[in-house]
Parts: structure tokens; C-alpha cells; sequence
């Protein structure tokens, strides 16, 4: 159980961690972060849109970051690296919170998700699905969901080639969750196959077939000129 407990424990800091860097780096455009425990201490790396905001003049605003880290979390020498977001159109985290953005400031939800996914997909992405739920159009909640190309929900491709992000959009009405799920357009699906095209036999290995099937024609021509004697006949029924 103690295993368990241990499991369950990092699973929920590791949560705490992505919530409290969301509402903190929200301007930054955070992009999702990644933790791994070392022997000298905990490396946590920040993916952003924006670094320059996540480090701060001097680096002060990173140092701050660290040292808040440490005293809320517990966590045993963090070191913090930040690193920019490559294509902010392929993130998932990104994404949601553009459209979560775009809903609080007035936009129509069908319009703003169907204008994310198209961003995506144009973008080069595989499939996209975006799940809106909460009260969009009125007191009763309902759930309004954008799916183009493919996308995998089960099993071991859904945790390793499906890049996903939530965000929370506060509206009049109540609360509406954003969930954004991308197949990036590098993935290796497991079901996909390609079709090769034959391999050219090479020109010396055609002209050897060639000869031996020429001796072959040669002889079968001049065992034709012999006559069937009644000795050969004899001979072949034996």
C-alpha cells in the first residue's frame, strides 16, 4: 500500500503543479511542463509561448517562480528550465486557453471552435477533437463537441501520440471546460502501413536469366532432330 500511496501522492503534487503554473503563466502562454527527479535535485521544465515573461528582467521573475515552488510544493532543490513552444498551433495546453480566451471575451462557441480546429488542422495536425461543456447558450449545460481527422481515445496510442490540454473559461452563466486533444502530424500511428514499390531486378542478373533460358531452348531443339528409336522408347519405359 505503500507503494500506492506514494504513486497516488506524486500524481496529485504533479497536478497541483500544472494548476498553479497555469493561473501563473497565463499571459506567458504556458504550454504544459515536465518533472523529473534527479539525484542533485527536481528539474522542472516550463513550456511557453512567451519565455522572455516566464524569466522576467534579469531572470527575476524565474527565481521567484523557484523559490514558490520550493515553499508550496515541498519540492527538494527545484530547478527550473524554460524553453519555447516551437509551434504554438500544435499544442494542446495552448490552444485551450486561446479558446477558453476567445469564449470569456464573447465569441459564439460554435464559431470559436470550429475556428480553433481549423487552425489546428491547417497546421498540420492529424485530428483534432475539441469538447466544450458547461452553460453555452443557456441555464441548462450541455456538452458540444468538434472532431476532424483522427483521433485515438483508448488504449496505449491515446497516452503517447495524443497530446491533450484543459482550460476553464468563467463566463456570466457558470463555468465552461475546454478540453483540446491534437494527433501531432509526426505521430506513428499504430495501425498505418505503407506500400512499397517492387525492387528493379539488376541488368546483369536479367541477362544471365536470359542465357540459361536460351541453352535450355537450344537444347530441347536438338533432341527434337533426333528420331524415337525402339531401343530409346524401350529405354524410357524402364
Amino acid at each position: 500500500m505503500a507503494i500506492e500511496r506514494k504513486f497516488v501522492s506524486e500524481g496529485v503534487t504533479r497536478a497541483r503543479i500544472d494548476q498553479f503554473l497555469s493561473r501563473e503563466l497565463k499571459r506567458a502562454g504556458y504550454g504544459g511542463m515536465d518533472i523529473v527527479r534527479t539525484p542533485l535535485g527536481t528539474q522542472i521544465t516550463i513550456f511557453a509561448e512567451k519565455p522572455g515573461i516566464v524569466i522576467g528582467k534579469g531572470g527575476k521573475l524565474v527565481r521567484q517562480l523557484t523559490q514558490d515552488l520550493a515553499t508550496n510544493f515541498n519540492l527538494e532543490s527545484p530547478q527550473v528550465e524554460v524553453q519555447q513552444v516551437a509551434n504554438p498551433n500544435m499544442n494542446a495546453q495552448i490552444m485551450a486557453e486561446r479558446l477558453a480566451t476567445a469564449l470569456e471575451r464573447g465569441w459564439y462557441f460554435r464559431k470559436a471552435g470550429q475556428s480553433t480546429i481549423r487552425r489546428i488542422m491547417e497546421s498540420g495536425a492529424l485530428g483534432c477533437e475539441i469538447i466544450l461543456a458547461g452553460k453555452l447558450t443557456g441555464a441548462r449545460s450541455r456538452v458540444q463537441k468538434f472532431i476532424e481527422g483522427y483521433i485515438k481515445h483508448c488504449g496505449e496510442p491515446s497516452e503517447t501520440i495524443v497530446e491533450k490540454g484543459y482550460a476553464i473559461a468563467i463566463k456570466k452563466l457558470g463555468i465552461i471546460g475546454v478540453r483540446v486533444m491534437i494527433v501531432p502530424g509526426d505521430a506513428k500511428l499504430p495501425d498505418s502501413f505503407e506500400v512499397l514499390e517492387p525492387k528493379a531486378v539488376p541488368k546483369a542478373a536479367t541477362e544471365e536469366v536470359e542465357a540459361v533460358t536460351d541453352i535450355g531452348e537450344d537444347v530441347d531443339a536438338e533432341l527434337e532432330e533426333f528420331p524415337e528409336t525402339p531401343e530409346t522408347k524401350y529405354q524410357e519405359e524402364q
